[in-house]
């Protein structure tokens, strides 16, 4: 049985996210947040409508009031919620397949709880799940899957998102939209068109069961082809939920998070808008944007992997910009999490204002080779307890100098231990990945490698 944890719950919508557990869930944050509504929103799953449905039937029966928002990105919710000071659930599990599902809760801030409201509701949904036996069952009827949306929440957001421009327009910019069949498919395409650029739209036909299947951040090849076959300026791959991007320049070549990150931090630096010329990064950030910002006297804040973590840097050191290389990219003045559909606008936006094509707004960071090692062990481990490994990592230190970066840490999640080598050159990143892809091996078991 899935419990509660750091980000709500998450895993296959039918096995793990069973009607019990997700009324008890329910339960739980009423009775921990005591408030008197709740908003509901959700991607374009199949299992989205019962799950919506059943967290209506937990609030309800304490009380709550459930406001259903409909189909919605993520950010849109969390903007919501942030507005009308209403905390929310959030029926997604992200990029992750169309069998799985999630909820996950946010305060009447819009931000992820804080770590004593969430054990709180830990503690309330372990107790109300050992309670449910012997009651009577929770029964529904089918659910059909409805992409229909809350229209006042969807122009409200379209209201905001637009406001970040500062009275601009993207007037005839080409750009190419991959909606991942996820919840930006009729407000992403929107906002781009109401902001005046010509968009051609990419997997915006969800059908319950399509989301990020081939399409979508963590599959934009349809999308690379696209730009340079119509010539456009600007792709943007959102992903399911709508709280990441990936971005395409005008010669089909990915643009990640670090870069967008980089090209966006130097251009607020030139503006006198990066407050206080920091940003927050997690450890996965390449090497080159840490160059990159050295080069330009901006500072830059790490963080553990987690858009929390990053988050929650920003507040402690008063800063604008943070993120993630996966895409997952916060502007603190605008958004209380990351925005897919925000970065993609003000990338356009930096487009039309530099009259640089993003080819060059990218190359102002280098990327230094990455390698990425995921080695399934026999159990969770803790890699800080064993010596050979960090010798192992303490020599190839040495070896590289400045010239790269090592990472070695446990999953959170699975039984794997993850590995990260950056170097200048891509000979020396692989044999220095594959030898401590032999030392976690050899000490902690299996040493299959994905």
């Amino acid at each position: 049985m899935l419990r509660f944890g750091t980000d709500g719950v998450r895993g296959d919508a039918d096995k793990d996210l069973t009607t019990p557990l997700v009324v008890a869930l329910a339960r739980a944050v009423a009775r921990v947040l005591h408030p008197a509504r709740v908003l509901v929103g959700r991607d374009t799953r199949a299992s989205g409508p019962r799950i919506e449905a059943e967290l209506a039937i937990g609030l309800q029966a304490e009380g709550v009031e459930p406001v259903l928002l409909g189909v919605l990105p993520t950010p849109a919710i969390a903007f919501v919620a942030a507005t009308e000071g209403v905390p929310a659930a959030i029926v997604s599990a992200s990029h992750n397949r169309w069998s799985d599902n999630g909820v996950k809760v946010i305060g009447a801030d819009g931000r992820k709880l804080p770590d004593d409201a969430e054990v709180a509701i830990e503690a309330e949904l372990e107790a109300e799940l050992e309670g449910m036996s012997g009651r009577r069952a929770y029964t529904y009827g089918s659910f059909e899957a409805s992409f229909e949306a809350d229209g006042a929440s969807a122009d409200a957001y379209v209201a905001h998102l637009l406001s970040t421009l500062g009275g601009r327009r993207l007037d005839g910019l080409d750009v190419v939209l991959d909606c991942a069949n996820g919840a930006g498919f009729d407000i992403g395409p929107r906002v781009l068109r109401d902001a005046g650029a010509r968009v051609h739209v990419l997997h915006a036909a969800p059908d319950g069961r399509n989301i990020n299947d081939g399409c979508g951040s963590t599959h934009p090849e349809l999308l690379r082809r696209t730009v340079t076959e119509r010539g456009a300026a600007l792709g943007l791959a959102l992903d399911g939920d709508g709280d990441r991007v990936i971005a395409v320049d005008e010669r089909g070549e990915l643009v990640d998070g670090d870069e967008i990150m980089t090209m966006t931090a130097i251009d607020m630096h030139a503006r006198g808008a990066l407050r206080n010329a920091a940003i927050a990064v997690t450890v996965m950030s390449n090497l080159g944007l840490h160059r990159a910002m050295r080069a330009d006297d901006i500072r830059v804040i790490e963080t553990p992997v987690g858009d929390r973590h990053v988050v929650a840097a920003m507040q402690t050191n008063d800063l604008v910009l943070g993120g993630e290389q996966s895409g997952h990219i916060v502007y603190s003045e605008y958004a209380t999490t990351g925005d897919g559909l925000l970065t993609g606008l003000l990338v356009a936006d930096l487009l039309r204002r530099t009259n640089r094509p993003l080819s060059a707004l990218a190359a102002q960071m280098t990327r230094v080779p990455q390698v990425l090692v995921n080695v399934r062990v026999a159990r969770r481990v803790d890699v800080a307890a064993s010596v050979a490994l960090d010798e192992a990592v303490r020599s190839i230190e040495e070896e590289l100098g400045e010239t790269g970066r090592v990472l070695v840490r446990a999953s959170g999640t699975e039984p794997l231990v993850r590995v990260m080598i950056e170097a200048d050159a891509q000979s020396v990143a692989d044999a220095a990945a594959e030898r401590l892809r032999s030392v976690v091996t050899s000490e902690f078991g299996s040493g299959e490698a994905t």
